[in-house]
């Protein structure tokens, strides 16, 4: 069974990227909301590395030009 993919190699990079930044927040910081940071961290990384967002599929939004 293939992955269906609607994310870009951009947006995904971008995930990524912001996914580990939120998470090493969460983990080195003690601040208000810290489990709205990990899971917000959590949701963009694994958004980012699988190429699937399921909020893009409800709207009808593909970035994935190569898709």
């Amino acid at each position: 069974m293939a992955v269906e993919r609607n994310e870009g190699k951009m947006d995904r990079l971008l995930r990524i990227v912001l996914g580990i930044v939120l998470i090493a927040l969460w983990a080195l910081r003690d601040f208000r909301y810290e489990l709205v940071v990990l899971l917000i961290g959590l949701i963009a990384l694994i958004t980012g590395l699988t190429g699937f967002c399921t909020i893009y599929k409800l709207f009808g939004i593909n970035t994935c030009k190569e898709c």
